[in-house]
């Protein structure tokens, strides 16, 4: 048995699923071998997953999103760093209450990526998703070396507000580790930086951003990329995750790739797959954008590919089965079937979630 799902976001850590779900199976089958592999698709809880399949955590100073010095870390193994942008500049960095979609940067996340070069990485995998910003990867590339003036001679201010007053940049200043390393931009969403289906206009609300703001977002972002004269990087795929991070990251050399496909080959996913009769997966809840590159659709699809059947756990279930059996899973099991009041779900994720294993057990193990 191998469970490989994600997180319970505000309720339980992906390595806290897989503890929940093992105890839950084996109070039906003591002698049950079970493999637990916590996954992430790029976002919040990527590094732990990487920590948790057997990766060293690094941690340091850098500036969080509002540019207090905060605490964060990546993983590193074997050459191999695990940088998560939402450690440096995520959500989670930001005082209860207070969201900065103007003004949030992530220059902490480029001073990570500078950890990771100084570690000795030769491959970095860059998470991002979860991120406070809008900045356009600008802050990170300012703390790798690139320089952002204003008319008069001066930085530009932090975040993407302050890229309206950008006049010049200039890249040369870049720090040169970047062009010997491969670098992987590890994403859930494919977006371009600007426009409606961009940064500021689909995921700046969820940062705080009025109608108001993503407008003066949006064009600020623009007029970013025409100084940089970087059309190209601007509407590639991944471009607009994190708030624009992943145009810096393209801008500098990385690869893009769906993040989930990215950390289940860095967590050794396959040769655990080998070794499992049955996959257990999930996530806090199965929708929609399960399906869009989330790491639940991307453990069945692999699973799938090698004959495996998939069950899996979530807190709330909001597909029919039919959608389910084309994502390759054979069943889903929700905490709501055990326990009808969400709020309690939320509080008590843990033990519903061993009751919920239980039934898993009794279906497919007794």
């Amino acid at each position: 048995m191998l469970v490989a799902a994600d997180k319970f976001k505000g309720s339980l850590t992906a390595v806290e699923v897989a503890e929940r779900v093992t105890a839950g199976l084996r109070r039906v089958r003591a002698d049950l071998e079970v493999e637990a592999l916590p996954v992430a698709d790029g976002g919040d809880g990527t590094v732990a997953a990487a920590v948790a399949a057997g990766f060293a955590r690094h941690e340091v100073r850098v500036r969080g999103p509002l540019g207090d010095e905060v605490t964060a870390g990546y993983a590193l193994r074997d050459g191999t760093a695990v940088v998560e942008m939402a450690e440096a500049s995520g959500l989670q960095r930001l005082p209860d209450g207070v969201l900065a979609p103007l003004t949030a940067s992530t220059y902490g996340s480029g001073e990570l990526l500078r950890a990771a070069l100084d570690a000795g990485a030769r491959t970095i995998v860059f998470g991002v998703g979860g991120s406070a910003t809008t900045d356009g990867g600008a802050g990170m590339l300012a703390a790798l070396g690139a320089l952002f003036l204003t008319a008069s001679g001066e930085p530009v201010g932090p975040g993407g507000g302050a890229l309206a007053e950008l006049a010049s940049a200039d890249l040369s200043g870049l720090d040169p580790r970047l062009a010997s390393v491969e670098f992987v931009l590890a994403s859930d969403v494919d977006n371009p930086l600007t426009g409606p289906k961009g940064a500021a206009a689909v995921y700046g609300p969820q940062k705080g951003a009025s109608p108001e703001d993503v407008e003066r977002l949006d064009a600020a972002l623009a007029h970013y990329v025409k100084v940089l004269d970087a059309s190209a990087h601007a509407g590639s795929p991944g471009a607009g995750a994190a708030g624009g991070i992943g145009f810096g990251a393209l801008l500098v050399g990385a690869r893009f790739r769906p993040g989930i496909e990215v950390m289940l080959d860095v967590l050794g996913f396959a040769s655990a797959l080998e070794r499992a009769d049955l996959v257990i997966t999930g996530e806090g809840s199965l929708d929609e954008q399960t399906l869009h590159g989330k790491a639940p659709a991307g453990v069945a699809s692999a699973a799938r590919a090698a004959g495996k059947d998939v069950i899996a756990v979530c807190g709330r279930l909001a597909l029919p089965p039919e959608a389910l059996g084309r994502a390759g899973i054979r069943r889903a099991y929700a905490l709501t079937d055990v326990e009808p009041d969400v709020a309690k779900c939320i509080a008590d994720a843990g033990p519903i979630l061993e009751r919920t294993a239980e039934r898993i057990a009794q279906d497919y193990l007794s």
